[in-house]
């Protein structure tokens, strides 16, 4: 396969990779015939997975511009993937132009994609780490700087949490975050539910054992408490489609079908 200007040198173009994949849902370009045959293949297991991640990058949408129009300029993007398709930086230079953000992914394909399509945006970067090694991943250049202005950063936890065993202790993980934050720093985080589709969820976490990823779904209350520490803002902790809709009409009848929930509060 001849290698597009926008992939790096050395990519193995043979292999799926969960960044273009997800880039694949969302509707972008950023993806290859490999991995719209695994999409394909979790497609057959799972039909609602495009409408599921497309509600969470709506959901993404939503919160970083709530959050740009309260004067937040600095945003911290954990298990951000590949930043096309609506990448956090282009929603918040609508409303602040001066915006600063930072890409944080532990998979290092999706970091090498993410640096080569940001080489020319001095006020974006790109960092490998993993949110499990939360000592390291703060300890990072690159978030030191964006932390040490002692402005508000959004920290941007979406789709990531269920990702973390509760052996990893999501909630230490977060709340190690949330002590290294300034003062009036929020936290955006969504997470799949036990409670959306209680007669799908392990065959949706069996699908994600066959994965790199396992996925651990959790319960409205597990979720709700990873935000110790933050003041949620109305309507707290809900499904995807309702958190702050554009159009009340655009919830539907069933939000709960979208697996997730999320919520966005402060630091106070």
């Amino acid at each position: 396969m001849r290698r597009p200007s926008w992939v790096p040198e050395g990519t193995d173009l043979d292999k799926p990779n969960a960044a273009r994949v997800y880039d694949y849902y969302l509707g972008g370009s950023h993806n290859f015939e490999v991995d719209r045959e695994m999409a394909r293949k979790a497609l057959a297991l799972w039909p609602e997975l495009p409408q599921i991640m497309r509600s969470n990058r709506a959901f993404l949408r939503r919160a970083v511009s709530f959050l740009a129009e309260r004067g937040i300029t600095r945003f911290l993007g954990i298990g951000s993937g590949i930043p096309t398709f609506g990448a956090v930086h282009e929603i918040a230079r609508v409303i602040r132009p001066e915006a600063k953000v930072v890409y944080v992914d532990r998979d290092p394909v999706a970091v090498a994609h993410s640096r080569l399509l940001l080489a020319e945006d001095p006020a974006s970067s790109a960092v490998q780490a993993d949110v499990r090694d939360v000592a390291d991943l703060l300890a990072r250049p690159e978030v030191v700087e964006l932390l040490a202005a002692g402005e508000p950063v959004a920290v941007l936890l979406v789709a990531v949490a269920h990702f973390v065993s509760d052996d990893e202790d999501p909630w230490k993980l977060i709340g190690a975050i949330r002590d290294a934050l300034p003062p009036g720093s929020a936290l955006v985080l969504s997470h799949a539910s036990l409670e959306g589709r209680p007669d799908q969820a392990e065959d949706h976490q069996r699908l994600y054992r066959m994965t790199p990823t396992p996925l651990t779904m959790r319960t409205h209350e597990q979720i709700t408490e990873m935000f110790a520490g933050f003041e949620l803002v109305e309507p707290g902790v809900v499904y995807l489609p309702q958190w702050r809709p554009d159009q009340p009409e655009s919830v539907g009848e069933h939000p709960e079908r979208m697996v997730g929930v999320a919520g966005v509060g402060f630091r106070p």
